[in-house]
């Protein structure tokens, strides 16, 4: 059995509701292999947990940068809501190891585990909103999501990276980058999308995300850092 107190100690949340903090950690695939059982998955929290995390950053992005536009916020909240900085979060916090897997997902430590991340940390936050309110969860973002933005305010990592991969595509290597989608996997409602960036017929690189646009983005963040085009 998983010993949630640890992570409750951890972050300092106590929940009253120890069964939706379970389920927050609880994938899929985890339900699929015990038959029988009375166990929920987290899609439904990692709905809900999506919509309070945007409230959240949008709320703190709003009121910290009163100088700064509406394109540049947008710019700066999809940084910061990105999928690999939230698993990197996520990982930081020390959720991967109370994830409840199947035993084929929990092998895999990839690219797939990254989502799994993203979305647990999604999840946790719709649980946390059900179980103790809004205000607890702006302290949980504010502890671990939000110093984030520094860096990436400061490394300019907000820039949308499509745009900054043409242009340096089109300069350095006078070639326009195509995208193609690689393959698709998951349920209609919480599809994930693979995309690969071609330099003429070289794949330069591949991203993952919850549409193609994000996705696309993903890939062209990966092929900037290959050639080493970021400022």
């Amino acid at each position: 059995m998983v010993d949630f107190s640890k992570f409750e100690e951890k972050t300092g949340f106590v929940f009253s509701n120890k069964k939706i903090l379970e389920q927050a950690f609880t994938h899929r695939s985890y339900i699929n292999e015990q038959t029988g059982s009375n166990l929920g998955h987290n899609e439904r929290l990692e709905f809900l947990g999506d919509a309070v995390l945007e409230l959240i950053t949008t709320s703190h992005l709003y009121n910290s940068f009163p100088n700064e536009d509406e394109g540049e916020l947008t710019a700066y909240r999809s940084a910061i809501v990105n999928a690999t900085i939230i698993s990197e979060v996520a990982s930081e916090w020390n959720m991967n190891d109370f994830l409840l897997l199947s035993k084929g997902e929990a092998k895999d430590t990839g690219k797939a585990r990254t989502y799994i991340l993203a979305n647990t940390y999604e999840a946790y936050l719709g649980a946390l909103y059900i179980d103790q309110g809004y205000d607890s969860c702006k302290k949980f973002v504010e502890l671990t999501l939000i110093p984030r933005l520094a860096e990436i305010i400061e490394k300019k990592l907000w820039r949308d990276a499509k745009s900054l991969v043409q242009e340096r595509a089109q300069s350095y290597l006078s070639v326009t980058p195509a995208y193609k989608v690689v393959s698709e996997s998951g349920p209609d409602h919480d599809k994930q999308f693979t995309v690969g960036i071609f330099f003429g017929e070289n794949q330069i690189s591949v991203g993952r995300g919850k549409s193609k646009q994000e996705a696309e983005q993903s890939a062209a963040r990966e092929a900037l850092v290959i050639h080493k085009w970021l400022d």
